[in-house]
C-alpha cells in the first residue's frame, strides 16, 4: 500500500472519529445537565420575582423549612451551559429505605421550552435526584389544567388544586369596581361601621395569637398547615419583614373580631392565615380586612395575590368569597409521579 493511500484512509478516520466526537459531544450538551443544591440565592429570588411565583417555590420558604428540619433540595437546570430552570423540592424520608422528592408550583422556567424538552428535564430531575435508597419524585407543575407540560408520560396521582389569582396592577378604583355587586356592599357596610383595622406587628410574639387559633381551626376541621416556628424563620429571613409578612387584625370596641396573614415573595404575596369571630363573620369583617390588605400590599408593590384554594364542594362560603373580588380562577393541571 503507497504512503499517498495510506494517508487518505487515515485521514478518512480522523475526520470520521471527529465528527463522532462532535455529534456525542452535541449530544451531550443539548440533554439538560442537572446541578443540585449549588444555586445561587440572587438568580433564583430574580427569577422568581420576575414570574410572580408561588410561595412554594421562594428561596425563603424553602429555607425556613430547613431551619425546623425539613430537608429541601434545590435543583439548576442547564441546557448548553444556559440555566432554563429551577425547582425546590421538599425531601420526606424514609429512614434508610430512600424517600420521596415533592415539587409544588414548579419549576421555575426562565425561558419558554417546548414539552418534549421540558420532559427530558422532568427526566433528568428525576435520575439525577441525590437521595439514596428507593428515590420517588412527584411534581405538580405551575400548569393550568389543559395546557401541555411535558409530563404526559407520568401518571398524574392527583387532580389540580385550584385557586384565585387576583392582579393588584391595576388602580385600585378599577379594584374596587371588579368586586361582585354584594362583595362590595358588605365592604362598604364593613366601612362605615365602628371597625377598626390594624397592622399587627412582625414579631413572632405579637402574631402567635393568630396562628394558635389557626391551630385550633385546624384540629377542629381536620387540616393540617405550616408549623408556628416556620413563620417565626420566614420573616426573619429577609432584611426587613414588611418584605416577607403583612398581617392586618380587625377590631370591634375593645374585642378582636378578625385577622388575615399575608406571606410576600417577591412581588407575589399568599393569603396564608384567616380567622374570625362569630362577631367577625356577622360584621363581615374579612371583606374590609381583604381590601385594606390589597391597599398595603399594593402600594409594597406586590403584582400577584394568590389568595388560596378553593373548593366549592367542601367551602362554597370562602369559594365564594374569594372568587367575589374578581380574581381570576387557576385550576392547576395535577400531581405526577
Amino acid at each position: 500500500m503507497s504512503i499517498t493511500v495510506w494517508s487518505a484512509r487515515n485521514h478518512d478516520l480522523i475526520v470520521g472519529l471527529k465528527m463522532r466526537l462532535y455529534f456525542i459531544t452535541s449530544l451531550y450538551t443539548m440533554l439538560p445537565q442537572i446541578h443540585w443544591n449549588n444555586s445561587d440565592m440572587s438568580l433564583w429570588d430574580s427569577t422568581h420575582q420576575g414570574l410572580n411565583a408561588a410561595l412554594q417555590q421562594d428561596w425563603a420558604y424553602g429555607a425556613s423549612l430547613q431551619k425546623i428540619g425539613v430537608e429541601v433540595c434545590r435543583a439548576r437546570v442547564e441546557i448548553n451551559g444556559e440555566v432554563v430552570a429551577l425547582a425546590q423540592f421538599i425531601i420526606r424520608k424514609w429512614g434508610d429505605w430512600g424517600g420521596i422528592a415533592l415539587c409544588s408550583r414548579g419549576p421555575l422556567w426562565l425561558q419558554p421550552l417546548p414539552s418534549e424538552t421540558q420532559a427530558k428535564v422532568y427526566q433528568a430531575l428525576k435520575k439525577s435526584l441525590p437521595l439514596r435508597g428507593l428515590r420517588f419524585m412527584t411534581m405538580t407543575p405551575e400548569v393550568a389544567k389543559g395546557q401541555s407540560h411535558g409530563l404526559s408520560r407520568w401518571r398524574r396521582v392527583m387532580s389540580g388544586l385550584s385557586t384565585v389569582m387576583l392582579d393588584l396592577t391595576p388602580s385600585l378604583e378599577n379594584l374596587r369596581a371588579q368586586l361582585d355587586r354584594r362583595w362590595r356592599h358588605r365592604l362598604v357596610t364593613g366601612e362605615s361601621s365602628d371597625m377598626k383595622i390594624h397592622q399587627v406587628g412582625t414579631k413572632h410574639g405579637q402574631f402567635r395569637w393568630l396562628l394558635d387559633l389557626d391551630l385550633q381551626q385546624q384540629k377542629e376541621k381536620n387540616l393540617q398547615g405550616l408549623p408556628s416556628s416556620f413563620y417565626e424563620h420566614y420573616t426573619q429571613f429577609r432584611k426587613t419583614a414588611s418584605e416577607s409578612i403583612l398581617t392586618l387584625r380587625a377590631d370591634l370596641g375593645k374585642d378582636r373580631i378578625a385577622a388575615m396573614m399575608f406571606l410576600i415573595h417577591g412581588r407575589a404575596a399568599t393569603y396564608q392565615v384567616g380567622w374570625t369571630s362569630d362577631q367577625g363573620r356577622d360584621s363581615h369583617a374579612h371583606n374590609l380586612i381583604l381590601w385594606k390588605g390589597i391597599e398595603e400590599l399594593q402600594a409594597r408593590g406586590v403584582q400577584m395575590l394568590d389568595l388560596g384554594g378553593v373548593n366549592t364542594a367542601r367551602s362554597a362560603g370562602i369559594a365564594r368569597f374569594k372568587l367575589s373580588t374578581g380574581g381570576q380562577l387557576l385550576t392547576l393541571s395535577g400531581t405526577y409521579f
